[in-house]
């Protein structure tokens, strides 16, 4: 499984598998201008995404769709004099005007998940951070579940990892990552401390349940984060690890476990909000170890698949090169999820391999700040 700090490097290092074939079927993403979450903007660059795309009614109609969004944390406090939702946080007119096309669609049912560090039903929370829950449920059938736990589950849903795995063979969720027939990321256009990056991929790192992967594993009240996926922790054992894993290395656990997520429970549409964001870092918490800013790409990208559309992200952020290694930015200090995710089948993260479609990746390029 290699070294603690073992580089990803173009050679093959995903266990097992085979190099990524030289194109995919959904290689193709959309890039549309949108400069505020006004809510005539932001439907219309929807809107233009999708199209570009080729639409999304045969992918949505007459079925359940599952949103993941990303708050990481509940604490709603002002960031960079911007609220939450224009740095760090899914927006919430960004989760509207997605729900909205959705319905259009003929999406059946949307259920907006996330796992919080609150015992508080997700609307609940919501409620808090400034969404108006109401209209958003008036879209049509909206459900919400804070998927920390079992939540509304009578048990926990095991998904497997095809691939094999670099870290997991399986995951134990909340039932809402299985009782669904599509499944979206929608996160923002952000740097990681120990990631590189956090885009679609690194979202759905949010999907293990506090009560199985967090500090306090093994409790449903739990809410405490998931530092033994960061970091190894004896006490705990964590479903699905493979008996092998001895690193103790956050930049090196973290990458891997983002493939065997993306692996276990593939997305089917990748929303990133780059309207406005931060660079730097994931969060408030991470200004000790870089300079945080207030960043406005002013773009809406979306794809079917999470390796291409993340790649394309990274790209608008500035780097030339989403499948460098370890060493170079924006994955300085950690393996690059993107590479081993293109190296484990998952998709292609080869720009030259990528349609991009709308507006190009070099009008679009916004350079972040690491």
């Amino acid at each position: 499984m290699g070294a603690p700090f073992a580089l990803s490097t173009g050679a093959n290092i995903v266990s097992g598998a085979e190099p990524a074939a030289k194109s995919f079927a959904d290689a193709k993403v959309a890039i549309a201008s949108c400069k505020s979450y006004g809510s005539q903007e932001i439907h219309a660059a929807y809107g233009q995404c999708f199209d570009l795309l080729g639409g999304v009614g045969s992918l949505v109609k007459g079925k359940t769709v599952t949103i993941k969004i990303n708050l990481t944390g509940t604490d709603f406090t002002p960031f960079l004099n911007r609220p939450v939702g224009e740095t760090y946080m899914t927006h919430e007119a960004t989760a509207q005007a997605l729900a909205a096309a959705l319905f259009k669609a003929g999406a059946k049912r949307i259920v907006f998940v996330e796992s919080t560090q609150s015992r508080a039903s997700l609307e609940g929370t919501l409620d808090l951070a400034g969404w108006d829950v109401k209209a958003l449920s008036a879209l049509g059938d909206v459900q919400y579940e804070n998927t920390r736990n079992l939540g509304s589950g009578k048990s926990y849903s095991r998904i497997n990892v095809p691939t094999g795995g670099l870290m997991f063979s399986s995951f134990d969720v909340n039932h809402r990552y299985v009782d669904t027939d599509v499944m979206i990321s929608l996160c923002k256009l952000k740097n990681h401390i120990t990631a590189g990056v956090t885009l679609s991929m690194k979202n759905m790192f949010g999907i293990t349940p506090n009560s199985l992967y967090g500090d306090k594993a093994g409790d449903e009240d739990a809410t405490a984060g998931r530092g033994p996926l960061h970091n190894r922790n004896d006490r705990i054992k964590l479903p699905g690890i493979k008996e092998t894993i001895t690193s103790n290395e956050a930049t090196w656990r973290v990458p891997r476990i983002i493939v065997d997520e993306i692996a276990a429970r593939p997305l089917h549409l990748c929303v990133i909000d780059g309207i406005t964001s931060m660079s730097g870092g994931e969060g408030p918490w991470c200004r000790n170890a870089n300079p945080l800013t207030f960043t406005s790409p002013g773009v809406l990208i979306a794809g079917f698949n999470g390796v291409s559309t993340d790649a394309v992200g990274t790209a608008v952020m500035g780097y030339e090169d989403p499948r460098t290694i370890r060493g170079k930015k924006p994955f300085g200090f950690c393996d690059n999820h993107l590479l081993m995710a293109e190296q484990a089948g998952l998709g292609m993260a080869d720009l030259s391999e990528i349609d991009v479609r709308g507006v190009s990746i070099e009008k679009a390029r916004y350079p972040y700040n690491v």
